[in-house]
Parts: structure tokens; C-alpha cells; sequence
């Protein structure tokens, strides 16, 4: 049968379809493909957000490290907040490479974390620079933190430029 294409409805008959209820199909299955892609775009930013703690546990396991920085309680606290807003926030910007950034950075704060409870010194520092007449001691969750928050940001001003057109829609 040519022309347009037939629906079923729910009694079971056969409909001609509109250009109306095409609309509404497609809208309906955008939002839900856009809900599950959501979800799915989470558990991948939690996904390498633990392979990135875990990387870091494992090397201060392994390192030996003479220093060692306090967090407080709030200090815990704020980091866990920041990473829950990463991981609600982030997978909403349609971008790999935002996710990625967060992913890191999530990974970081998580690591740092995990070393709050791990060790009762302190989050050790293992990776030592020495200069001439100062040092700085840091670890691997400060580095995927520091780049992983470079890389989200970066990614979120390029997104923003290659579609500032959308930027002036009202919401």
C-alpha cells in the first residue's frame, strides 16, 4: 500500500498515521533514548572514575611516602559533594570529552577520599619535586583532579563557543 504509512491502534485497526503523531512518536522516544543515555553516559563516568581511584590507591599501596596532608571533616565532605555534582551534572552536556574531564576528576576526589579512611596520617604524598630551596609533595588523585578539572573546563568553553547561538534561547 502506498501514501502514508499505517499505524496500529490500540484496539488492534490499522490508522492512517499523521504528520502530528510522527511528531509525537519521535518526541517521545528522544526523551526516552535522551533518559537512558543519561544513565548510561553515569555509569561510564563512575566506571572510569573508579579505575582512576583505583589506580591511585594501588600506587600509594606500593610507594612509600614520608609525607603526609589532614583533611577534616568538611574538607571529606565537600569532596564528596563534588564528586555526586560531577556525576549528576556532567552526563547532561553532550560532549566525550567533558565526561572523560569529569571521569578524571571524579577519580581524583574519589581517590583522595578513599585516603582519608585509609590512612590514619593522612592522604600520603608520594610523589616528591624538590627545588633548589623548597619542595612540593602531591599524589596521583591531585594530579587526575588538577588535569581532569583542566579537561572538563576546556571541554565545557569549546561546547559553549561552537554553540552560543543556543546560549541566547531562553530556557
Amino acid at each position: 500500500m502506498r501514501g502514508r504509512p499505517q499505524r496500529a491502534t490500540q484496539s488492534g485497526y490499522r490508522r492512517r498515521a499523521t504528520h502530528e503523531s510522527f511528531v509525537i512518536d519521535r518526541t517521545d522516544s528522544f526523551i526516552t533514548c535522551d533518559t537512558f543515555g543519561a544513565m548510561s553516559r553515569r555509569l561510564e563516568l563512575i566506571t572510569i572514575a573508579v579505575v582512576f581511584a583505583t589506580i591511585d590507591i594501588v600506587y600509594k599501596l606500593a610507594m612509600h611516602a614520608d609525607y603526609h596532608h589532614a583533611r577534616s571533616r568538611f574538607a571529606a565532605f565537600a569532596i564528596g559533594a563534588v564528586v555526586v555534582g560531577l556525576v549528576v551534572f556532567v552526563p547532561r552536556v553532550p560532549s566525550r570529552i567533558a565526561l572523560l574531564g569529569a571521569a578524571i576528576a571524579a577519580g581524583g576526589a574519589l581517590g583522595n577520599l578513599l585516603s582519608l579512611f585509609v590512612w590514619s596520617q593522612g592522604v600520603p604524598d608520594p610523589i616528591v619535586v624538590e627545588g633548589a630551596s623548597r619542595g612540593i609533595a602531591f599524589n596521583l588523585a591531585d594530579v587526575f583532579a588538577f588535569g581532569g578539572d583542566a579537561l572538563l573546563l576546556s571541554a565545557i568553553v569549546v561546547h559553549g563557543v561552537r554553540r552560543r547561538a543556543h546560549l541566547r534561547q531562553p530556557v
